[in-house]
């Protein structure tokens, strides 16, 4: 006996977002949290735009935007300035907010939907057949449970990973990242504070709440064991040197001290098991991909599981995912390790050469969104799967007016310019919208991206034989 259609290990955000998605398609999902408590650290505090599409898509952006700042404008690397008004979103941003506060959305959300959140459950064992996946669960009360699928969003040290056999490849940057949240009684003009030097780099984000995280990877302290914790003095000195001032920095009221690492999963499935988030790819903090990355992967997996649930997935659908996700895990991680090595690698030959190379790029307005489109996760587009596909396949799909709160009930979403006697398709949602630009028809995934597209209005037979290669026959939702 199934104990839930598909459980998910591991309530961070990658969790809680991928959870929220298949209870919305209907799908009994149950959520496994090893932590009893919610940890009181917070590493992620960066929301990039496509993030916040996505949010806006599941109705969540506005709670999300009410506690932190918006920061428009962001140096990647000393002398590189990009002003993000140049990306064509309603979200033009990095929005600086704990992440926490975009925990509480997500989980509230799962919560609203049904997902049955267990605490204090720690995956010991996994095995999978042709009919479903079997956990062994400890903690106060052992267990097994069942599922016909199994998402593994339990972190960086996955679990999950581990015992499905997936390897998981990097290697781990040298210089500590010692992190601090601290008043500031002379906090810094801009909204986001970056300094560079001989002895490392340093930032400082606002939370929105009188509250700053201190980052610092500080050379001089490479040797300093990371069991070993930071010290106000410690923060203060870094920001000196490398800075020049510590800002006004008061007693910190939580410290930390890490060595990230640059790691990817070799697969992100393994039968019925499938890693994202960490668990799938961690790296540099630097560009504050992690969060973003995650709950995107959850966006992208969760439809696809629902689909395959009800048994309307193509038979190639569930493999979509990796193709799909794992190249842009790749992207994110030479992304983040070209920012790594260019603003705290030793100056050698390549690294100067490499930072006057990105200081060129950043002077034509072309390259400029190019790069701004990464970073934000705007530019992120997926292959064509078969060769003749329309140009705009696998492309995120513009927010025509408002087009993504017709996204929020998870269902695909048939966009045309012109009005269409299609009837009732069970599964998608007919709209129209005169302002399309491009193709006069566009079938949106529930991710936000395009699955298939026409420059002419289709008659209804044809529209809906492109309709059901994606979505099979679709069964009404459960909710």
């Amino acid at each position: 006996m199934n104990s839930a259609d598909v459980i998910v290990v591991g309530a961070g955000p990658t969790g809680l977002a991928l959870a929220g998605e298949l209870a919305l398609a209907g799908v009994h999902v149950r959520l496994l949290e090893r932590r009893r408590e919610d940890p009181n650290i917070t590493r992620a505090f960066a929301l990039h735009a496509r993030t916040l599409e996505l949010l806006d898509a599941r109705g969540l952006a506005d709670e999300v935007l009410q506690h932190g700042v918006p920061v428009t404008r962001i140096a990647p690397l000393p002398g590189a300035a990009l002003d993000l008004n140049i990306l064509d979103t309603r979200y033009p941003m990095i929005f600086i907010a704990p992440q926490s506060g975009t925990e509480k959305a997500l989980r509230a959300r799962a919560e609203r939907l049904g997902v049955e959140i267990v605490t204090g459950a720690e995956v010991l064992g996994l095995r999978q057949d042709d009919d479903g996946v079997i956990l062994e669960v400890g903690g106060e009360n052992p267990h097994t449970e069942r599922a016909r699928f199994v998402a593994g969003c339990d972190g960086a040290h996955s679990a999950v990973r581990r015992m499905a056999g997936i390897d998981f490849a990097g290697k781990q940057y040298e210089t500590h990242i010692l992190l601090a949240d601290v008043h500031l009684s002379e906090p810094p003009a801009e909204a986001m504070f970056a300094r560079t030097g001989e002895d490392g780099a340093v930032i400082i984000v606002p939370f929105g709440d009188g509250w700053f995280r201190a980052i610092a990877w500080d050379r001089r302290r490479d040797r300093t064991p990371l069991s070993e914790p930071v010290t106000y003095d410690e923060m203060r000195d870094a920001f000196r040197r490398i800075a020049g001032s510590d800002l006004g920095m008061s007693e910190p009221r939580w410290t930390s001290r890490f060595l990230s690492e640059r790691r990817q999963a070799s697969r992100y499935r393994s039968g019925r098991v499938f890693l994202a988030g960490d668990a799938a790819h961690v790296h540099s903090p630097l560009g504050g991909q992690g969060m973003n990355t995650g709950i995107q992967d959850a966006m992208n997996l969760g439809w696809k599981l629902a689909a395959a649930v009800h048994g309307t997935a193509a038979p190639w659908l569930l493999d979509s995912y990796e193709s799909e996700r794992h190249p842009v895990g790749e992207q994110v991680l030479r992304l983040t390790d070209a920012f790594n090595g260019m603003v705290l690698g030793r100056k050698h030959p390549r690294t100067i050469a490499q930072a006057l190379v990105m200081r060129a790029i950043f002077r034509f307005h072309r390259t400029r969104r190019m790069i701004a489109g990464r970073i934000s996760g705007v530019g992120i587009a997926y292959p064509a799967r078969t060769s003749g596909a329309h140009r705009w396949t696998g492309r995120r799909m513009p927010d025509v007016d408002r087009l993504y709160t017709e996204l929020r009930d998870g269902r695909f979403v048939l966009v045309t310019r012109s009005p269409l006697a299609l009837g009732e398709v069970p599964g998608v949602k007919v709209v129209r919208r005169e302002a399309l630009p491009g193709p006069a028809m566009v079938l949106v995934r529930p991710d936000g991206y395009v699955a298939w597209a026409s420059d002419r209005m289709l008659p209804a037979d044809e529209t809906l034989a492109a309709v059901r290669e994606w979505c099979g026959q679709p069964l009404p939702l459960s909710r």
